[in-house]
């Protein structure tokens, strides 16, 4: 592991800060349990100092793994049903639940969960973003589910794509392959991002290489978060079990549902802490927002090495929801002509 030499410190400089990335089980299909043990997690990262802390994608209620071991609409029904009935209403109780945690640990929280609207079955690859006040400061949708997922999640729009500013810096991110768009990346790195957040279930050392890059690319520290889960981890009561996971994804390591693969990154591309895989652990590592500031001296791609004079971006942040309604007011009443005696 390498590390930067300590920049001497003046008045102003954001203070370094401990950045955790929590690779953890989730409770497939279990809500509730899940948020109990994403409480307990940022605990105990906090405990051991981390005042911001990011947690795996769509940890709550676990991700839709049948979409990777079965055929596509091939007796998933139940499977898919109950993930309606556990997905996350935002807001809703589970967000006041997790702001509690945040609160309690005094620390930022970036957490993936799978949403769904209040009287709607299209879910959302969500990640959610709370303050150390407990506050639910801003949202993601994932913008383009990837293969298979999109027999599961709906699309994101432009308008949940926050940046969010912290005493450590600018926190944002995407979310898995969302990470290899080039214009949504760019359009966050023009906004300042100093710390990435990658919640993520991708797999293998080229996801690795994609952190390192987006970590050189942005001059940002980034963190890669993914669940680690066994085969014997999947709850008993599930749903035709027996079938849920055959471990076809990846026979030699069949054991896993979820391997990790967590990673924290420096601004400069070299690995921080991780990669973590096969065991449930709590990265940590330093985040110093003016090693972030000296990597920008050679090069900032929203900076002085872009040409906006050649290239533009244009970006669509409205709302898309499914209708808009609009009231038209009643015409006035036309009085009748009077007509002459």
């Amino acid at each position: 592991m390498t590390t930067n030499p300590p920049i001497p410190r003046r008045a102003g400089a954001g203070e370094p800060t401990l950045v955790a990335a929590v690779q953890a089980s989730y409770v497939l299909l279990d809500r509730e349990a899940c948020v109990d043990k994403a409480a307990a997690l940022i605990a105990q990262a906090a405990q051991r100092g981390a005042r911001i802390v990011v947690l795996p994608e769509a940890f709550i209620p676990g991700a839709p793994v049948w979409i990777d071991s079965r055929p596509i609409w091939d007796g998933d029904a139940d499977w898919y049903a109950l993930l309606v009935e556990q997905a996350v209403v935002v807001p809703g109780p589970v967000t006041v639940r997790l702001g509690a945690a945040a609160r309690a640990a005094g620390a930022y929280v970036v957490i993936g969960v799978q949403e769904r609207d209040p009287h709607g079955s299209t879910l959302y690859n969500t990640t959610l973003y709370f303050g150390p006040d407990g506050r639910l400061l801003a949202k993601h949708r994932k913008l383009m589910p990837t293969g298979s997922e999109r027999s599961v999640w709906g699309q994101g729009d432009g308008s949940t794509l926050p940046v969010l500013d912290t005493p450590f810096g600018r926190l944002s991110g995407l979310t898995c392959w969302e990470n290899y768009m080039p214009l949504a990346r760019f359009y966050l790195y023009a906004q300042g991002v100093d710390l990435w957040a990658a919640p993520t279930l991708a797999r293998g050392d080229g996801w690795l290489a994609t952190m390192r890059h987006i970590a050189r690319e942005g001059r940002c520290y980034v963190v890669g978060v993914n669940p680690c889960v066994r085969a014997d981890q999947l709850p008993a009561d599930l749903p035709h079990r027996d079938r849920l996971w055959p471990g076809v994804l990846d026979p030699t390591d069949c054991e896993w549902v979820e391997p990790g693969n967590s990673v924290i990154v420096a601004p400069d591309g070299s690995i921080l802490a991780g990669p973590a895989r096969h065991e449930e652990t709590i990265l940590l590592a330093e985040m110093d927002l003016r090693q972030v500031h000296a990597a920008r001296r050679m090069f900032d791609a929203s900076g002085h090495y872009h040409r906006p004079d050649i290239f533009r971006l244009a970006v669509d942040i409205a709302p898309r929801p499914p209708f808009t309604r609009t009231e038209t007011a009643p015409a006035e009443p036309v009085p009748l002509a009077v007509l002459p005696h």
